[in-house]
């Protein structure tokens, strides 16, 4: 039998590379709440008790980052050293510039040639070019970088996220729940969670192998009640119990001691967990981290949605798995590439599914824009346990609103 192991980790909101997303996240937030149009690019570096902010703000407001950093660093619960970070005495350091007049220009160029906005046609779920013309020419947004992006979506779990990484997030979500409500008193902000679980050759889900979780704790706690507690009231509440046999091994702090945490124990840096952000390792990721980045930058907005795009493919029952690839250049407002793969688990010819998303679908940097509702402040929530699978979010990149279109039957 072909058998094989699949394995996701997660992270709390309080590890140190997702305390930096969630900064860079929240002061995007902050200048989109204030101008919908700001172009974002931050990165965030934390190292013990310093917070080091850098990178380009063009917007028609100016904001006081370093508060907008400190009060994210409270909410996650840093608020005394021994924890990691104090967001009241932590060195906060800015170096943030205009953006670059050379990408600026690619981003907002004009085009005498190829209008780059698309909007629903009357009827159907085609889509139409209309022009925006300014001053006689026709206005495109172009992509603000080249890249590769991937979108991935499989019908294993009601929210179309592969197992692993579905339950690696919600034990790390659950971590941060039981600290954040006062139900474990010596839980400290940071964490890890990791799943592996055998499949069968066809690709089901058989059983978990292994759970890792590393959970930071006050000094003095004993071994014997972290992980009473962490198999209790964070496993078990979290698993089917159908996945766990008597030979699943279960690791509590493998160490038998994580006091020393968060920014304290390690660096933390903007964009290092992309996979935590997406498929757990599962689907394939271009490179491009999100966090910081307005809707312009097609890491992101590309990803949001190739992940749209796969998840209403599954949705329809065109294909058990799926994984959208777009490619951009910058300045220009089209992709360079679309890309379907099925993994040969197509109900339909897979030459079907390409022509009715080509068809029915635009990917032009404005359109996506549009479309996914990007202009709003709505980043924040997604730096902590992943920017998919999050049905009760709001985030448009999960709705399942184009199955029908899909199908052919609109």
């Amino acid at each position: 039998m072909n058998e094989y192991l699949v394995t996701s980790e997660s992270v709390t909101e309080g590890h140190p590379d997702k305390l930096c997303d969630q900064i860079s996240d929240g002061i995007l937030d902050r200048y989109l709440e204030q101008d919908p149009d700001a172009r974002v690019a931050v990165e965030t570096m934390v190292s013990k008790n310093t917070i080091m902010i850098a990178g380009e703000i063009s917007a028609r407001v100016e904001l006081d980052v370093v508060e907008i950093a400190r009060e994210i660093v409270q909410g996650i619960g840093y608020d005394n050293e021994i924890k990691g970070l104090d967001f009241k005495t932590c060195l906060v350091l800015t170096n943030l510039n205009h953006q670059s007049s050379d990408i600026a220009r690619g981003v907002e160029q004009f085009t005498t040639h190829e209008p780059a906005r698309w909007v629903p046609a009357s009827r159907g779920c085609r889509w139409v070019k209309q022009e925006v013309v300014v001053d006689g020419q026709i206005k495109g947004l172009g992509a603000g970088d080249q890249g590769i992006m991937y979108g991935y979506a499989s019908n294993e779990t009601a929210n179309y996220l592969p197992l692993t990484m579905d339950l690696a997030s919600k034990l790390a979500r659950r971590l941060g729940e039981i600290r954040k409500t006062g139900q474990v008193v010596w839980l400290y902000p940071d964490g890890k969670t990791q799943v592996t679980m055998k499949y069968d050759e066809k690709g089901r889900p058989l059983t978990i192998t292994s759970v890792v979780i590393s959970a930071q704790h006050q000094d003095g706690t004993s071994e014997s009640e972290i992980e009473a507690v962490i198999l209790n009231r964070v496993i078990r509440p979290v698993i089917d119990e159908k996945w766990l046999t008597p030979t699943t091994r279960i690791h509590i702090n493998p160490t038998g001691r994580f006091v020393i945490g968060g920014p304290l124990g390690d660096t933390g840096l903007t964009g290092r967990k992309i996979m935590v952000d997406t498929y757990g390792g599962v689907g394939k990721h271009g490179g491009g981290a999100f966090s910081g980045k307005d809707p312009t930058k097609v890491d992101r907005t590309g990803a949001y949605m190739a992940r749209y795009m796969a998840k209403n493919i599954v949705a329809a029952g065109l294909a058990d798995r799926c994984e959208v690839s777009l490619a951009y250049a910058i300045g220009l407002p089209e992709p360079e590439a679309i890309g379907i793969n099925t993994f040969g688990t197509e109900h339909i010819d897979r030459a079907i599914i390409e022509s009715r998303v080509r068809d029915r679908f635009s990917f032009s940097v404005n359109n996506m824009i549009k479309t996914l509702k990007l202009k709003r402040p709505q980043f924040l929530k997604t730096a902590a346990y992943g920017h998919f699978g999050r049905e009760d979010e709001g985030f448009a990149w999960e709705e399942l609103d184009r199955v029908e279109c899909l199908l052919g039957n609109e």
